[in-house]
């Protein structure tokens, strides 16, 4: 068990809130009322067609503090493993999440002296909610154990009492920076090592229970059934893997699950091929403890019928001599290798299919390869954090937050699919092709669990940065992807909801806010966010240019940048015309036109005038690069008029301003207002005799953030709050403002740590 990462024990009880109800203020509620009953309507709307809102406002998520390390790879679906060992999230529908407990999936130990059975126990402190499963030994002391969290590996420390036997459940997914394959696999892989202390050899059982479904009543629609299987792997004994199929014959997706065991010397495998997981499980609990093995039979179990549950047990038994210690290995597999979104205009293939094919019989040999494979995986996953955790001069909560929250990246609602002519999709231009994008394959992830849109782009700017650094060519073909969007228009007229004016979902010549909404087509249809008209959003295009000059800086791909640079001129173009005086400083326009949708926003602002000063500086570095030298005059010129303007407008001699205008808002302090900086300084492109922003300014700037939007607010422990007034109080002119946005938060911090502040 590693040193850094998250611990918790399993009997800790963390205090459950509730999100604090928002006070709406007097001059909020004459925008508030029309936009609830045009929501109101668009939900209905929705709701007739069957179809899940983006936004759900009215059912929201309560927030649990139950999740642990997701089990899986990227874009293949996920299932989250929490840290008191339930399997309690499930994202295996494209875009889509349930979050139910199944009880049924668990491990359970047996351990055996002298020929007979001392201790048979469920490992988990949880109880059964209802009679289900009421004669198994639940409610295992959490005090005796400890959760280590460490993604994309957790680690479960088990005493047990009396026993002198230790457990170390070590959970594995294959998430490997630079990895185009293993890492796309729907797999998890559980090692116990047991330890046994004693004098005397034991023999030591994991059982592993799984219900066939994800715990949503169409588990009992019927037509279920379960099947043992053997894979021989690459026939050498050390390959051979044991378990069971769990097949569904009426998905909305196919997706055959398979539990299962390595077979190695001194370990047996059994298993049970069907079992009630809603009945009282007497029959397999008292199977397990009468010699620490289940009676396997040949043959596949019956079909369930409507009304009717079944779930599925493999069990693995090891003696472990005196004072010695022993491994068994189990892994979880889902091979759903088809799959659409709700509108079942397309299909796509995952990834992983390009090596394990598509016909829906992958699951033995999916298995088998992650047995197989996952030392190997383990190895490449510390040669990657080694140095970070090695460090002494980071501190442990970096060390540990820096891994962990990679965590989103499968657990987002990702998906990974292959690139073929029926997946490309209509909204995809021909003028930007990329054999990058069919060798690697088309990506896209939730901006959240309740913002449901793919490749939301103006909060991707932030977490780009994970993919850029560790998957390269997953940022580079999602950069394709919206680069193909850019010159297309779609014409379907849809209702904003702040506003409710009527607007196009997608405009000429700008950049998309997202990818699309898994309940429609993305891809297909963009723009999934209704509340504003996006298309003058004064971030988006910005934002592009920067990561397009990023990527390249990072990879350098000159054909990259060279296929993306018509794309620039294009965004950059329109974005020139947003400087409504000719100072070289775009303007907002009044309303909420960037990504702080509810902040409204006139004239020159440091947020809006930072990004377009650091995309202009990064169109320069394009032009010189590809010997566009009449570009890079163009631009050079904005620059120049665009520092002096911004300076003027905007430094008030400690940080710049929110906005040039003359509102109450103006000079509030924004955690945001050195976004640009952040790019350029991480594209090596901040020098003393070249500043696009004075250092001395960016560094009082940050200062004056940390110290008042940071540290005045809830003493500096709940991260960066979006607006600030400069006396330390919170600017209430905005529902956003008592808001902390974990991207922002973040970049600040990486802000602050590039200016060793």
């Amino acid at each position: 068990v590693p040193e850094f990462g998250w611990r918790v024990r399993l009997d800790h009880e963390f205090e459950e809130k509730r999100k604090p109800l928002r006070i709406i203020k007097p001059h909020q509620i004459p925008d508030l009322i029309p936009l609830f009953f045009r929501y109101l309507w668009f939900y209905y709307n929705i709701r007739r067609k069957g179809r899940r809102p983006y936004i759900d406002q009215f059912n929201p998520l309560e927030c649990r503090q139950i999740y642990g390390v997701p089990v899986g790879g990227i874009g293949c679906g996920c299932i989250n493993r929490g840290w008191k060992g339930d399997f309690c999230r499930w994202s295996l529908t494209p875009g889509i999440y349930t979050y139910d407990i199944v009880q049924a999936n668990q491990f359970t130990v047996c351990i055996q002296k002298g020929g007979r059975t001392v201790y048979q126990q469920v490992l988990s402190p949880s109880r059964p909610r209802d009679s289900s499963l009421c004669t198994w030994n639940w409610g295992y002391h959490g005090e005796y154990a400890k959760y280590h969290a460490l993604y994309p590996r957790a680690w479960t420390v088990y005493e047990l009492p009396g026993q002198n036997v230790t457990l170390v459940c070590r959970q594995i997914s294959p998430i490997i920076p630079h990895d185009y394959k293993d890492t796309s696999l729907p797999v998890g892989v559980f090692v116990w090592e047991i330890q046994n202390n004693n004098d005397e050899s034991v023999n030591v059982s994991i059982m592993m229970t799984w219900q066939n479904g994800t715990g949503e009543p169409t588990d009992k629609s019927g037509g279920r059934w379960n099947q043992p299987f053997t894979f021989e792997g690459n026939g050498q004994t050390e390959g051979q893997v044991q378990g069971l199929l769990l097949h569904n014959a009426h998905p909305k997706m196919k997706c055959t699950m398979a539990i299962s065991a390595a077979c190695k010397e001194n370990v047996k495998i059994s298993h049970k091929t069907a079992f009630n997981p809603y009945g009282d499980g007497k029959e397999l609990w008292d199977d397990l403890i009468f010699d620490g093995e289940l009676t396997s039979r040949s043959g596949s179990s019956f079909q369930t019928k409507e009304g009717e549950a079944t779930a599925a047990a493999v069990a693995a038994k090891s003696q472990v001599e005196a004072n010695s210690s022993s491994a068994i290995e189990f892994c979880v597999a889902w091979d759903m290798p088809r799959i659409h979104f709700r509108a079942k205009e397309k299909s796509y293939c995952r990834r992983y299919t390009r090596w394990f094919g598509s016909d829906g019989k992958a699951a033995p040999s999916l298995s088998s390869y992650a047995l197989n494979h996952y030392q190997e995986w383990e190895r490449k996953i510390e040669e990657w954090q080694s140095p970070i955790l090695q460090c002494k001069s980071l501190p442990s909560w970096y060390k540990s937050a820096l891994f962990n929250e990679l965590y989103y990246i499968s657990d987002g609602g990702s998906v990974w699919v292959e690139c073929n002519e029926q997946s490309n999709g209509v909204m995809n231009s021909k003028d930007v092709t990329s054999k990058l994008v069919k060798q690697y394959g088309k990506f896209a992830y939730l901006e959240g669990h309740e913002y449901r849109m793919y490749n939301t782009y103006d909060v991707h700017f932030y977490a780009s940065f994970a993919l850029i650094m560790l998957w390269p060519q997953l940022q580079i073909s999602l950069q394709y992807d919206m680069a193909s969007t850019i010159p297309l228009e779609d014409s379907e007229m849809l209702q904003e909801s702040y506003g409710g004016k009527q607007m196009k979902r997608k405009v000429a010549n700008v950049v998309p806010h997202d990818i699309g909404d898994p309940e429609d087509e993305p891809w297909v249809r963009v723009n999934g966010y209704l509340l504003h008209d996006t298309s003058d959003w004064k971030d988006l295009n910005l934002k592009f240019v920067l990561q397009v000059y990023r990527d390249y800086h990072v990879t350098k791909d000159f054909n990259y940048l060279k296929q993306m640079w018509p794309k620039v001129q294009t965004v950059m173009r329109v974005s020139l015309s947003w400087d409504t005086d000719g100072d070289g400083i775009i303007d907002n326009s009044g309303y909420a036109d960037q990504t702080y949708d509810i902040w409204t926003v006139t004239g020159a602002s440091a947020y809006s005038g930072g990004l377009w000063l650091a995309a202009v500086k990064m169109a320069m570095e394009m032009a010189k690069i590809l010997n566009e030298e009449d570009d890079y005059i163009n631009f050079f010129v904005i620059l120049a008029k665009g520092k002096e303007s911004y300076e003027n407008k905007l430094w008030n001699g400690k940080y710049y301003n929110y906005d040039s205008s003359s509102s109450r808002q103006s000079n509030s302090i924004m955690s945001d207002q050195t976004a640009g900086h952040w790019y350029l300084k991480a594209c090596d492109l901040v020098h003393e005799n070249d500043e696009v922003f004075p250092t001395n300014h960016v560094r009082s700037a940050l200062r004056t953030v940390y110290d008042v939007n940071v540290m005045s607010f809830q003493q500096g422990t709940m991260g960066a709050v979006n607006g600030m007034r400069p006396d330390g109080k919170v600017d209430t002119t905005s529902l956003q403002s008592e808001e902390v946005w974990t991207g922002v938060t973040y970049a600040l911090a990486a802000n602050m740590i590039q200016e060793v502040l």
